[in-house]
């Protein structure tokens, strides 16, 4: 069992992140989303990016990191996304015992970080033709990782939906796709809590 602390993307806390949550908690976990934008939620990725952009992205990271202070150390951030990019920061600021990010991937140092933290193991998830997908982010993240003695797993999907796993987004959504995602989170997870 492990704690979980799962970011949304950048629509906000979805039907697709509580469906998520909840196969997370079927399988044992305890989840906790976090919600950065007080329950708002969008269906326009212009939309929401320009509510973001209004939060600014050094006062995500604060709501990120403060959402985690009663987390016991070892929990395993994760994140769709804007979300993973929640996730890695959580994971260079606070003792964490994993990191999945589904649909994001950045640099570090775009975070404000020198390292990534030694030994913490990550998993990527994402589409080869999703319009978002930032290889070169990709790219420079595994190298982080292996630079700090953890381990990575890159797993990419057929298909061009930025959010793959959530169903409410019928033109992203690919249920052949999603099931192996969540096979293959579900022993990272197992291999990862307690």
């Amino acid at each position: 069992m492990a704690d979980i602390v799962l970011f949304p993307s950048v629509l906000g806390v979805r039907a697709g992140v509580h469906d998520a949550a909840d196969l997370l908690s079927e399988a044992g976990h305890d989840v906790l989303i976090v919600d950065l934008y007080d329950g708002r939620v969008f269906d326009d990725y212009d939309e929401a990016s320009r509510y973001e952009d209004s939060i600014g992205y050094p006062e995500l990271m604060r709501r990120a990191l403060e959402a985690v202070t009663r987390v016991p150390d070892g929990f395993l951030a994760a994140g769709f996304s804007n979300g993973a990019a929640m996730a890695e920061y959580v994971a260079t600021q606070r003792a964490v015992g994993g990191v999945l990010l589904f649909s994001g991937a950045l640099d570090i140092s775009m975070l404000g970080a020198d390292s990534w933290p030694t030994g913490v193991d990550v998993q990527v998830h994402s589409a080869l033709d999703d319009p978002f997908r930032d290889q070169a982010g990709i790219d420079a993240l595994v190298e982080q990782v292996r630079a700090a003695g953890g381990a990575v797993e890159v797993f990419d999907y057929a298909g061009s939906g930025h959010l793959f796993t959530d169903v409410s987004l019928p033109s992203e959504y690919d249920e052949r796709a999603a099931t192996l995602l969540w096979s293959r989170v579900l022993t990272f997870c197992a291999s990862h809590g307690d």
